[in-house]
């Protein structure tokens, strides 16, 4: 009998002979068993019927999606995570006997997409928070503004979306130093309503996905400056002259530290926290180039009332005033790694990109971490070094190999030490400066987010360090026959370009 093959795949699968004739939902029992972790679950398939056992909602849902992964893969085609569905298209179907008892090793297993650079509707994202869900994925962060687009409205703000949502062009290619960089000439933008984010919220709730907004602050945001100039600093202090960012890169442009500025962040962040309900709010605080500040009267006379020392205190401060707007709220700060140095309140989760070294020492200062590594888990980084891949940055290829080595916990805090952070889980990362469409987005981020949603359910790894990669592509050989009938525009594995690992 052939091994099913599931992905992520399950801490323990035990094959039974024969086969099971599945007609309808009616032949699954479920239920809660609160003697089970809360996202863990038992699947059994039985000579008469299919039980499972989860225990919490979510791992009845991963029972569930772990039983769709043994229908034919054209279920997968209507399916959207719903067993009711695939039954209904797929018809009565045949289904192997056995037994799994499985749970994930961490609570974060998340995705972003940045929608900043480019603008995805709403339709996109839906598709793509069933992809996340199927693979047992629960976190949906949105990066909703940069540079370059702010994405949602903020009642008494209307120029965020008016302005900031639009810019006139983009950069074609490479985004390079010089003179010759070509330009499409192309407007582009857009916004998500409420009742957009809304719907989203609720559709990914429903699949035990949380959406993490981002507002990325107080660098990244002059697509705000360009609407409201006189959150600016310098020469930019309430006149006109900037503009939604037509460039990648690091903008120097990033907010002043006045009243107004900071009334606007309560603004923003009180939007936010009424349109998505979780626990965690991402306040950015990445890439923040202080030339501005340090040129400021205004912000050095702010630094000297709060007696501060130099501009990274000053970052610090508005990090801990931002930790304190949403805490009064019930919720809790999500930040950039960059936060650390400012001396960020120790409730703040970091998130790691720059490096996992950058991990390691915030867990070391004493924060709770999500590792999200740039060198292995950053998607928008070319697929191999073959001539064919799209443009993107030039540097190393995360390979599918190399999202399927990661380990969230780093051999060195293993065990963890006494009074340190500790390891939340683990985020892929998909920025789109060169990536303008749905396609694309799915050609960069399938089949390496399969590998990346292994990596965060499975149990550490062995004391050699290795791990089944030839198994995994046996298994995934076959799992993307559902990703092809779910209309999923996936990366091949045949070299089309550079091959798959």
């Amino acid at each position: 009998m052939t091994a099913p093959a599931l992905i992520p795949v399950p801490r323990h699968l035990e094959e039974r002979s024969g086969r099971v004739l599945l007609r309808g939902p009616d032949q699954v029992a479920r239920s809660i068993d609160p003697t089970l972790p809360v996202e863990g679950y038992v699947l059994e398939i039985r000579d008469d019927a299919v039980v499972i056992r989860g225990g919490g909602p979510a791992g009845v849902f991963y029972a569930v999606q772990t039983l769709l992964q043994l229908l034919p893969p054209a279920a997968a085609a209507t399916a959207h995570c719903s067993l009711e569905a695939a039954l209904a298209a797929a018809g009565p179907v045949e289904v192997p006997q056995l037994l799994v008892e499985d749970q994930p090793e961490h609570a974060w297993r998340g995705f972003l997409l940045d929608v900043a650079r480019h603008f995805q509707p709403l339709e996109v994202l839906l598709r793509l928070v069933d992809q996340l869900a199927a693979h047992k994925l629960n976190v949906l962060h949105l990066h909703l503004t940069d540079d370059q687009g702010w994405r949602f409205p903020v009642p008494g703000y209307p120029r965020l979306t008016e302005v900031g949502g639009w810019r006139r062009e983009s950069p074609v290619g490479f985004d390079h130093e010089g003179d010759d960089l070509k330009r499409d000439g192309v407007r582009h933008g857009g916004w998500y309503t409420r009742s957009d984010l809304e719907h989203l919220v609720a559709y990914a709730a429903e699949r035990h996905i949380a959406i993490v907004p981002e507002v990325d602050l107080p660098g990244h945001a002059t697509a705000a400056i360009a609407a409201y100039p006189e959150l600016g600093n310098g020469a930019h202090h309430g006149a006109a002259g900037v503009e939604v960012r037509t460039r990648w890169g690091i903008s120097t442009t990033i907010l002043n530290l006045e009243d107004a500025t900071l009334a606007f962040v309560d603004a923003v962040l009180d939007e936010v926290m009424d349109i998505f309900p979780g626990t965690w709010i991402h306040g950015g605080g990445d890439e923040v180039p202080k030339a501005e500040w340090r040129g400021s009267a205004r912000v050095q006379r702010r630094k000297a009332e709060l007696g501060l020392d130099d501009e990274e205190q000053l970052q610090g401060w508005f990090t801990a005033r931002l930790a304190d707007t949403v805490r009064r709220r019930g919720r809790r700060l999500l930040a950039w790694d960059e936060v650390v140095a400012g001396g960020a309140p120790r409730d703040t989760l970091v998130m790691a990109w720059r490096s996992a070294a950058h991990g390691v020492a915030a867990i070391r200062a004493g924060y709770d971490v999500v590792m999200s590594p740039s060198e292995t888990l950053y998607l928008d980084h070319r697929q191999s070094l073959a001539l064919g891949e799209p443009v993107t940055f030039p540097g190393s290829p995360v390979t599918l190999a190399d999202v399927h080595a990661f380990e969230p916990v780093p051999a060195e805090l293993r065990p963890p030490a006494a009074g340190d952070g500790r390891v939340v889980g683990g985020q892929a990362n998909l920025w789109t400066e060169y990536v303008p469409t749905a396609e694309h987005l799915e050609y960069m981020a399938f089949p390496r987010l399969c590998a990346f949603a292994e990596a965060v359910w499975r149990a550490p790894a062995p004391a050699d360090g290795t791990r089944d990669y030839a198994g995994f592509l046996g298994r995934l050989e076959q799992h993307l026959a559902r990703l092809a009938a779910a209309g999923i525009r996936y990366r091949p594995l045949d070299g089309t370009p550079g091959g798959g690992g």
